[in-house]
């Protein structure tokens, strides 16, 4: 009786919920253009209700073929789907409102209708929105796979928990899994500092290749991934939990010991992931057998000869650094002992430095906040310090617009690493840092806030610990010039970043009107003083910021963005590419128009995105130079120039063509395109 009595309210619920939709609906489609954003917060509330209810789902996916006709998206960010991109959507149901959630949600829905041939949109074929489906349940698994109740699950959530299960039942799990493990590849191929969230989709993938049921013969690379984490050597493969493995070290001959070491590291080195038991290993031997440390590192001779210079300081950073909790210091102090660093005078006695920093206590309270209290904040910020250093393009900005600090962070660990470790023992200690422009110092303890009101705090712990610092003494800067005549990088690049940052600086936009100015004279700079055939085969010797006008998908503008050159060369096929680090999390990204952003087969060396070198020229939008070292701006081709200028124009600069040029092209007769 009770089970009918539940069964009962549950249908009465559903059926009001469906009335009260279907009536804003309908209002909806018959508002005007005017009124349809009003109207279309009305559906998005109603639906936010439906979706709360079992069965209500199932209602809004059956109508999602008529969302966009009818204007439930009008106004918003999500009106034209081709521009989406499926690696935001955890940000929105982390972050995002209710209202926001359950637009996502209906999002959601109108691509499983394009993906099932139950909606058609102009730019967006049934396969791409298949593939955006997959990539959406990738990047969203811990919403696919939760194996908490209902009533354990937060309720501004639960609605895309419901939305996620419903696409993955009806596009499919095996697709999504491959899709996972190739995304997790993806990702870890580009060595970034910061893995967790790497980390937290394997171990679900972990999960769900343990059930019988899962094929995992069509999962290629899944089993490096679970096994990098959970069971890298022969004593480790059924992860028997670290107490034991600890006890089981004590019984192993010299022989199995290092075995164990050769196969920690070549784990490491596969994925550049750090399994827990690495830690436990590393502990051991420093105690009772230290000569196979090098082994378990897995360092070369270049590697074994700074561990053997500097062998007690690295035993020092091992017993402090090195921990389960913070197992992946030991890529990073593996990497900083192949670049040689230590060989740089100052940088050994700045690492013996922070071995015993002690933390200003607003310091030490924001790392235990972000990291938790499994070890000190003072052991975190030394083992993210050997990250950064071992990796320097593998810094991210997180979910902040701080691209600039995570670039000056990420230049000053490559090219720099003493003065970098200066500013955290002045930001860690003092919680200040001083740095001065043209003379003038700026101290970030007496300026406003930057950017930021508010740090995301998906940073490692040398950026958690520096960017609020940097922001704010950015910023002050920006104020210092912004009364000059012209775009104030100029000024505050080379104070900011360092001596080597080039004198000479080119915009491709005038300051006031935004629009393209002597373009050509842009471009033929930027190819004399980088490209190989032009500027007398020199090799770019120093980091040089530059900035990039990015674009989405459909090569529309969306904002100005700090990168970093690094070189340029021949890739295999022989065509002349631009490397380069992207302080985004993300260094691989579709651009539009054919300008797609690799990170792996092009020649690029872990951390660094690529793209041809006309490509890059034409996202460029500032760039510095040294202009004592002009190049052959002349013998830059002008067929390079005009492919250059078509490319920009076609994308973030085509409402930003220059005056005189554009009266011209209106005049001009109509071409059939280029020849």
């Amino acid at each position: 009786m009770s089970d009918i009595s539940v069964n009962t309210d549950h249908s009465e619920r559903l059926q009001a919920a469906v009335s009260r939709f279907e009536r804003c609906y309908a209002r909806l489609e018959q508002a005007s253009r005017i009124a349809k954003t009003a109207h279309a917060i009305e559906v998005i509330d109603a639906a936010r209700r439906l979706l709360a209810i079992p069965g209500g789902v199932e209602v809004l996916a059956e109508r999602a073929d008529q969302f966009q006709a009818a204007g439930v998206f009008a106004g918003s960010d999500w009106a034209e789907p081709e521009s989406l991109q499926a690696q935001l959507i955890p940000s929105t149901l982390q972050f995002g409102e209710e209202r926001t959630v359950a637009v996502e949600c209906l999002s959601l829905l109108r691509w499983l209708a394009l993906a099932e041939n139950r909606a058609r949109h102009p730019g967006v074929s049934a396969e791409q929105a298949v593939h955006f489906l997959r990539e959406a349940l990738a990047v969203n698994l811990d919403y696919v796979f939760d194996r908490a109740t209902e009533a354990s699950r937060e309720r501004r959530t639960a609605a895309a928990r419901q939305v996620f299960a419903f696409i993955a039942e009806r596009i499919g799990y095996d697709s999504m899994l491959e899709q996972l493990v190739e995304e997790v590849w993806r990702i870890l191929r580009q060595r970034p500092v910061k893995v967790d969230g790497a980390k937290t989709m394997i171990t679900k993938l972990a999960v769900v290749l343990a059930d019988p049921d899962t094929d995992v013969n069509s999962l290629r690379g899944a089993d490096r991934l679970t096994s990098a984490l959970f069971g890298p050597t022969q004593a480790t493969q059924y992860d028997p939990g670290l107490d034991a493995y600890r006890e089981a070290l004590a019984h192993m001959d010299a022989q199995t010991l290092k075995q164990e070491a050769g196969g920690f590291a070549r784990s490491m080195a596969d994925t550049g992931l750090v399994s827990a038991y690495h830690a436990v290993l590393m502990r051991w031997l420093l105690e009772q057998q230290p000569d196979l440390l090098p082994s378990a590192l897995g360092l070369s001779t270049t590697g074994t000869d700074t561990f053997l210079t500097y062998v007690e300081l690295i035993r020092a950073l091992i017993d402090e650094a090195i921990h389960p909790e913070t197992c992946q210091a030991v890529y990073g102090l593996s990497c900083l002992l192949e670049r040689g660093i230590l060989f740089s005078p100052p940088v050994a006695p700045a690492l013996w430095r922070q071995l015993r920093l002690p933390l200003h206590a607003s310091t030490a309270e924001m790392i235990t906040r972000v990291f938790g209290m499994a070890v000190a904040p003072s052991v975190q910020l030394l083992a993210g310090l050997l990250n950064v250093l071992g990796q320097p393009f593998g810094v991210g900005q997180g979910h902040n617009p701080t691209c600039q600090s995570a670039r000056a962070i990420s230049m000053w660990a490559y090219n720099d690493p003493d003065y970098l470790m200066q500013l955290l023992a002045w930001a860690a200690r003092d919680d200040s840092i001083t740095m001065h422009f043209e003379g003038s110092p700026l101290n970030s303890a007496e300026l406003p806030a930057g950017l930021v009101d508010a740090l995301h705090l998906d940073l490692d712990a040398v950026s958690l610990v520096l960017v609020p610092h940097l922001d704010r003494i950015y910023l002050g800067m920006g104020r210092l010039a912004a009364t000059r005549p012209e775009d104030p990088h100029k000024w505050i690049n080379p104070e900011f970043h360092g001596w080597w940052v080039g004198r000479g600086f080119a915009i491709a936009v005038d300051v006031a009107s935004g629009r393209l100015h002597e373009y050509e004279d842009f471009v033929r700079t930027f190819y004399a003083s980088y490209h190989p055939y032009y500027n007398g085969n020199q090799p770019q010797i120093h980091l040089q910021p530059a900035g990039v006008a990015v674009t989405d998908s459909s090569g529309r503008f969306v904002g100005w963005h700090a990168i970093t050159l690094i070189r340029s060369a021949l890739d295999m096929r022989g065509e002349m590419r631009a490397y380069f680090y992207n302080p985004n999390n993300d260094g691989g990204q579709d651009w539009g128009c054919g300008v797609v952003v690799s990170t792996e087969g092009n020649g690029e060396y872990f951390g660094e995105s690529s793209l041809p070198f006309a490509q890059l020229a034409s996202r460029l939008y500032i760039f510095h130079y040294d202009p004592l070292e002009p190049g052959s701006r002349a013998g830059v081709p002008d067929d390079a120039v005009a492919e250059v200028r078509c490319m920009a124009e076609e994308s973030w600069a085509r409402d930003r063509i220059e005056e005189g040029v554009a009266a011209l092209q209106a005049a001009a007769p109509t071409s059939p395109g280029p020849v």
